[in-house]
């Protein structure tokens, strides 16, 4: 009977790019505009620009500029006079725009903190404007928002879904609960205070259950001998269950960090079940250990199953995944985890490897909790993690230590003695654990070590490898734009500051290099389903909130599905007469595409729909769902070479708009040479939650090349996309 291994977020103990968490475990079309993804949102308003003019403001004009502690004498003849000169000034600038850019129209101006005016262009280019005798400096005019959003939910855009058809936060998620087949569930962290939650049926040991917890089971089959509860030992389960429901706006402090906003589940009003599978400090469960758990789930009504675990998948289906479609068949909808076995094709676990399970593959969160750094006259952000950090704020000399990777060395071998001496060494990930190349930096004499990601995105938190001899230098992870950007700053004074922290960053949608790959085994099917947020995941875990220790980030396929999982109950929430497989398709078929971007270097868009499924999810779009596609993807497995064959795959279209639609049927954006897809009928009309059949054909040539070919099946109302499914076939 296989084993399936546990998804303790900072178990790894290597450093390469795959060394992450085990995960106990596009279209040019898109389904929907993301309306408050850190993507999708403008950084720029190019319609207006600000315009700074020659000329100190107020505030450092010799004449004007006040005393320290003073402020500016408003009052002040100097002050009066030199005022009058730059409103003279942009006088002047008006009268050049009449004459070279007679479109353009100043809107307002500024001479305390700016010598400026702001601009509407009207088709005015900045360069047009930066030829005029006055102007010192234009830009196009930055957009800002507020900074005390979740950062997690804005990627997905779940606020907004919350209001949906009539929802709001306290009703996201309200009435549907929500199975966490992990590591238990501590029900006493604030996440899960139960103030305001009626009375509830509560099943096994009541006294670790409330009613926002409403089970607490342990499914273990030596329970009774060596005394397993269902209680929380390890951290992940409270983790994983803070993403799915954690309470709206619950305050949180890392590291003694106040964290800028207040953390709060994707379905803040659902409730939670802890189906105890690794209790105590036990790292696997066997496969009756899950299915019993899941089993106790279903007959205790609930209604979403999260599984952030995973293990080895071989062959089209083991019997856990037929239980995970046996489930989904019969109205719970069941998120799984990809895994964290990635980079690379058929690195898929089961179960995630089930064709009715809600997979999910991960990507980045743009924010992380960390020690200032700063070289030179740059502060940049770095992790903390396993090993020691400063007792009071470092200054030394950076030593960098060359080598092959990004210009970096690994420090997995010996450094020459004294080298590092009296410095903060600058050494990057790979190859060997962060425990041997941070003690090989200290044996060299380093005072400090820092560890540049050999990926892109934010730093994370670094683990050690549990070997004697830990390295007791201080040492933090820094992100890999920060090792590139300070590689060429050997020997500039360097300091890390002891006070931490909060970092938030623009390196969001980011894919996880160790986010597992499909297609599965034997039959070559589409996985990851879809990809939500996985790396510097905050969320709740066991501790003392008091000082500040039951918050942390986690990283892993394993953060990814809760994500999915609370989103499953928001959109039952909002829609429960919907199926399983409705709702799957819902947070499936409307994901947003062309927003991931490769580890690799962060700027890649990443396409291969075995990596990114159908794109990274969005919310709104889910419980705006018009229509569902069964099955949500469609693969037409290996294909012999030179065979030329013609296979067919019938597809369910379902109308879930509540009204009758219309709607056209497309396949675009094919890849490779030698395959063609076709769908037909071309268009199809439907009456309220009517159903109907299409029929997707994939046709090879003899001559098709080998490898991977992909399409997307797009269906379209009015010529707006409303929902695309993937389309795979491999010739082999």
């Amino acid at each position: 009977m296989s084993r399936l291994r546990t998804a303790i977020a900072l178990a790894a103990i290597a450093a390469l790019v795959m060394s992450v968490p085990v995960g106990a475990a596009g279209p040019v079309q898109r389904s929907a505009v993301s309306t408050d993804s850190t993507v999708a949102r403008p950084t720029v308003d190019r319609a207006y620009a600000l315009v700074q003019l020659k000329g100190e403001p107020l505030a450092t004009y010799v004449k004007t500029k006040p005393a320290p502690g003073k402020k500016i004498d408003l009052a002040s003849s100097t002050t009066k006079a030199y005022r009058a000169q730059l409103s003279a000034l942009r006088n002047d600038f008006k009268k050049w725009l009449s004459v070279n850019a007679p479109k353009a129209r100043v809107t307002g101006g500024w001479d305390i903190s700016l010598n400026a005016v702001s601009v509407r262009l009207n088709g005015t280019t900045l360069a047009k404007l930066r030829t005029a005798p006055l102007v010192a400096r234009a830009e196009y005019q930055g957009l800002y928002y507020p900074t005390d959003a979740d950062p997690d939910l804005g990627i997905i855009d779940a606020i907004d879904a919350w209001a949906a058809n009539g929802g709001s936060a306290a009703t996201a998620g309200q009435g549907v609960e929500v199975a966490i087949v992990d590591t238990g569930i501590d029900q006493t962290h604030p996440c899960f205070d139960d103030g305001g939650y009626p009375t509830h049926t509560r099943f096994g040991v009541a006294a670790l259950t409330n009613n926002k917890v409403i089970a607490a089971r342990v499914f273990n089959n030596k329970a009774v001998s060596r005394g397993y509860t269902a209680e929380a030992i390890q951290d992940h389960g409270t983790h994983v269950a803070g993403t799915v429901a954690c309470n709206y706006l619950t305050p949180a402090t890392v590291h003694g960090v106040a964290i800028p906003y207040d953390v709060s589940g994707v379905a803040p009003a659902a409730l939670l079940g802890n189906y105890n599978v690794f209790p105590g400090d036990v790292a696997n469960a066997r496969s009756e250990d899950i299915l019993n758990a899941l089993e106790a789930a279903y007959a205790d009504g609930m209604d979403v199953a999260n599984m952030s675990l995973g293990g080895g998948a071989s062959g089209i289906q083991d019997l856990l995944t037929i239980a995970v479609d046996n489930l989904d068949r019969a109205s719970m909808v069941v998120a799984v985890a990809a895994g964290n076995s990635g980079p690379g094709h058929y690195t898929i676990e089961s179960p995630g490897s089930a064709a009715r399970a809600l997979t999910a593959g991960a990507s980045s969160v743009p924010h992380f909790v960390g020690a200032p750094v700063t070289v030179g006259p740059d502060t940049y952000g770095a992790a903390t993690g396993d090993f020691e950090v400063v007792s009071a704020d470092l200054t030394a000399p950076l030593g960098v230590v060359t080598g092959t990777v990004n210009g970096l060395g690994t420090a997995c071998s010996a450094l020459a003695a004294g080298s590092l001496t009296g410095k903060i060494a600058l050494i990057t990930r790979g190859t060997c654990t962060f425990s041997a190349k941070i003690r090989n930096a200290q044996n060299a004499g380093a005072m400090a070590v820092l560890v540049a990601n050999n990926v892109a995105g934010d730093p994370v938190a670094m683990a050690s490898d549990g070997t004697a001899g830990q390295p007791t230098a201080p040492a933090y992870m820094v992100g890999m734009a920060t090792g590139q950007a300070i590689k060429g700053s050997g020997g500039v004074a360097t300091t890390i500051a002891v006070a931490l922290s909060y970092f938030l960053t623009s390196n969001v949608d980011i894919m996880a290099g160790f986010s597992s790959q499909g297609p599965t085994d034997v039959d070559f099917r589409v996985k990851p389903d879809v990809v939500a947020p996985g790396v510097n995941v905050l969320s709740s875990v066991p501790g003392d909130c008091g000082a500040g220790g039951c918050w942390a980030f986690f990283q892993g396929t394993s953060m990814a599905t809760p994500h999915l999982a609370g989103s499953a109950a928001v959109v039952l929430g909002q829609h429960p007469s919907w199926t399983a497989a409705q709702v799957r398709s819902a947070i499936v078929n409307t994901a947003d595409t062309g927003v991931l971007r490769k580890y690799t270097d962060g700027t890649t868009v990443v396409t291969d729909v075995n990596v990114v499924g159908a794109g990274r999810e969005n919310l709104l779009a889910a419980v705006n769902a018009k229509a569902a596609i069964e099955p949500v993807s469609v693969s037409f497995g290996a294909i012999p070479s030179g065979a030329g064959q013609t296979k067919t795959v019938a597809v369910r279209l379902t109308n879930l708009s509540g009204a009758p639609g219309s709607w056209t049927l497309a396949i675009s954006g094919t890849t490779g040479s030698g395959v063609t897809f076709s769908v037909g009928p071309g268009a199809v009309s439907l009456a309220t939650g009517a159903s109907t059949t299409v029929e997707v054909t994939m046709t090879a040539a003899k001559s098709a090349g080998f490898g991977d070919h992909q399409a997307w099946l797009t269906v379209s109302s009015g010529g707006s996309p409303i929902a695309h499914a993937a389309v795979y076939a491999l010739v082999k």
